[in-house]
C-alpha cells in the first residue's frame, strides 16, 4: 500500500488493512519457516507496509 493510498483511507479502513496486513506478515512468517519462499523479500515489504499504517494510525490518533 503506498503512502498516498494509506493518506485518502479512512481510519476504519486502515485499521481493517492493518489486520490484513499483519495476518498476510503471519502466514508468510509460517510459510517461510516451512519452506524458503521464492522471494523472501515480500516478508519487508509486508512488515513495513504494517509500520507505514500503525505511523498513520497513530498520527491521526494524536491529532
Amino acid at each position: 500500500m503506498k503512502q498516498s493510498e494509506i493518506n485518502e483511507a479512512s481510519t476504519a479502513e486502515l485499521q481493517e488493512k492493518l489486520a490484513e496486513s499483519k495476518k498476510a506478515l503471519s502466514d508468510l512468517k509460517i510459510a517461510h519457516a516451512i519452506s524458503p519462499l521464492e522471494n523472501p523479500i515480500q516478508l519487508r515489504g509486508h512488515r513495513r507496509a504494517i509500520a507505514r499504517i500503525a505511523t498513520e494510525l497513530t498520527k491521526r490518533e494524536v491529532q
